[in-house]
């Protein structure tokens, strides 16, 4: 496994710079102050003459030193965002490639999370971190160095509150590791809590007020609060006196006795001392950031383990060598498939030897009971999944041995929750296939029956749908859905219960546009509404993830087995309606009711 700051490879030279230009900022400014001290002692011995090439030499190098960090922080800066979009684009890629399942068994709020606030983190951590990193360090040591070389008993002195200083801070921060843990799984309960808060609040308000759920957000936030007190009772104390050691003042008062003693001893000359007392004030304030910086490399080395996680999800292997389909029939056989941890084992099969023929240009229904693997038929022929036994086959070729722009230039898809962007409807139609034109965008929706309520949208075809399509119904969505299939234009056609939200209007449209997305392709369709599919060229009947029955509507229905016990409940089903109950045994209309 790659070591944590691995991650940071592609911007490494730049961020080497960033640091490399802070550090030299530090130096420069600190050269300013000896020159600086250089001025004053030369006005001391000669109050007359103005001492102006030092004067100017400290201007340039205070005016240069502000300059580079600020190239420092732009450094920084444009490293963090080239690695924020390297990061997301590599995952992004990364993801395509990963089947369904292990995205799912990692679940998507999991991952958006990675995608967005832990690569967020590892941005703040390159573009402000670094650069600080570089300042916390150069400054102390070279500060030290020419303190040593100007008097070395002063520079004992500054030195000797610096080591105070630091062993106190060290008893601060003993045991931060296993506290930092419990700081930040605490920060995740909260932020798990809003999220569920927020985005349950249509059954939070109908079915418990708000209580259970805003309850699960007290505790969470109860217990980072108790997190924090137990964090600030451990070290409390002695952070604030390691605050109160590492700041100027200390060091100053130090310098400034240690200073006077020797200067009335005569062996200190004023210029050195007043150099000293420039530079060696800020000594130990210098690593003060370095604590905060811990904090900051703790959170980015939880945020780089995340990232790391999911690109070790492991991705379908791709084929050997790339082919393509003869054809747009598709075959099954033997196929056997399982969810589980152990997919092979009878019992976690969702299929279990399945085996049928699709002719090009027909159409095969696939019904059964609830859990049955009509759903997992259709989305293992795009390959969300591998199959763990047997083959898919389109065209003669195994869907293993095409590449994923060819096998998905072969399959469209409408499933039954349409998800659109949070963009335009033309933009939401185009996608798969941005170089459409216009006319191509309408032809596509008049096909889908959607062109007319499109046009009655404030802004049509450029109005915007809001957040998975929030701002249009479910039966519009779906129309757009099958719009977005109709350009695409491909061979196979892959419906997975298409008509399942829609009211009986919509489902005219739904159903009119489907008859136009169907025409000439190779349709696999998964419905439970068994009038849609009596025209079907054959029926699939599942149970169990077995495939039981295999035939036209017309001889199915004869044979007395599943798809004829389905049929019959169908039928029942459109005969029943709601009944009033009869009122309680002393109304007398009731009574008449009953004789």
């Amino acid at each position: 496994m790659s070591k944590p700051w691995d991650i940071l490879r592609p911007v490494q030279r730049q961020i080497q710079l960033a640091m490399l230009l802070s550090g030299t900022s530090v130096v420069l400014g600190l050269a300013s102050l000896a020159l600086l001290a250089l001025v004053l002692g030369h006005l001391i011995q000669h109050p007359h003459v103005w001492p102006w090439l030092p004067m100017a030499l400290a201007t340039a190098s205070l005016a240069t030193s502000l300059l580079l960090r600020l190239s420092a922080f732009n450094q920084s800066h444009y490293a963090a965002f080239r690695l924020e979009t390297i990061l997301r684009t590599n995952m992004a890629q990364h993801l395509a490639q990963v089947s369904l399942g292990h995205i799912q068994q990692y679940g998507a709020g999991a991952l958006a999370k990675v995608m967005q606030d832990d690569i967020k983190a590892l941005h703040i951590f390159v573009a402000d971190s670094t650069p600080l990193y570089a300042r916390a360090t150069v400054a102390p040591l070279c500060t030290l160095l020419i303190l040593v070389w100007l008097d070395w008993r002063l520079a004992s002195g500054a030195v000797a509150v610096l080591l105070l200083g630091l062993g106190v801070l060290g008893l601060a921060m003993r045991n931060t590791g296993p506290m930092q843990r419990r700081y930040n799984a605490a920060r995740e309960r909260v932020n798990a809590a809003i999220v569920e808060f927020v985005q349950a609040m249509p059954v939070v308000r109908s079915f418990d007020t708000g209580h259970a759920t805003f309850s699960r957000y007290q505790q969470a936030l109860e217990c980072y609060r108790k997190v924090l007190n137990d964090w600030y009772q451990q070290a409390g104390f002695t952070a604030r006196y390691s605050f109160a050691v590492l700041n100027p003042l200390p060091t100053l008062i130090v310098l400034l006795g240690l200073g006077g003693w020797l200067a009335t001893q005569g062996t200190l000359n004023f210029a050195t001392w007043a150099a000293v007392l420039l530079l060696g004030a800020g000594m130990a304030e210098a690593v003060m950031p370095l604590m905060a910086l811990h904090n900051l490399v703790a959170r980015a080395k939880l945020s780089i383990g995340r990232i790391q996680q999911v690109m070790a999800l492991p991705a379908l292997p791709p084929p050997v060598q790339a082919r393509l389909p003869a054809s747009n029939a598709i075959d099954f056989e033997s196929v056997s498939f399982g969810y589980g941890a152990d997919p092979l084992s009878d019992d976690e099969l969702a299929l279990c030897d399945v085996t049928f023929h699709a002719a090009p240009g027909t159409i095969t229904a696939l019904v059964g009971s609830s859990g049955a693997g009509k759903t997992t038929i259709a989305r293992l022929i795009p390959r969300f999944w591998d199959v763990n036994a047997g083959s898919i086959r389109i065209g003669g070729t195994d869907i293993r041995d095409m590449t994923t722009e060819t096998l998905m230039a072969q399959v469209a898809f409408v499933f039954q929750e349409s998800f659109l962007l949070a963009d335009s409807v033309a933009n939401n139609i185009r996608l798969g296939v941005p170089e459409a034109t216009m006319e191509e965008v309408v032809a596509a929706a008049r096909a889908a029956q959607a062109h007319s309520f499109i046009e009655k949208l404030p802004e049509g075809y450029a109005t915007p749908v809001g957040e998975r399509g929030g701002l249009l119904s479910g039966g519009q969505r779906q129309r757009i859905t099958i719009a977005r299939a109709l350009l695409q234009n491909r061979p196979i056609l892959v419906l997975d219960e298409p008509t399942a939200f829609a009211d009986p209007e919509n489902e005219a449209a739904v159903m009119k546009a489907l008859s136009a997305l169907m025409r000439n392709k190779t349709v696999m369709m998964v419905t439970h509404r068994l009038s849609t599919i009596r025209e079907a060229d054959q029926i699939l009947v599942l149970e169990r993830g077995q495939l039981v029955e295999n035939g036209q509507h017309a001889e199915l229905v004869t044979q007395s087995g599943v798809y004829a016990r389905l049929w019959q409940n169908h039928e029942q089903a459109q005969r029943w309606a709601l009944k009033r109950q009869p009122a309680a045994l002393g109304d007398d209309d009731a009574k008449e009711n009953k004789r």
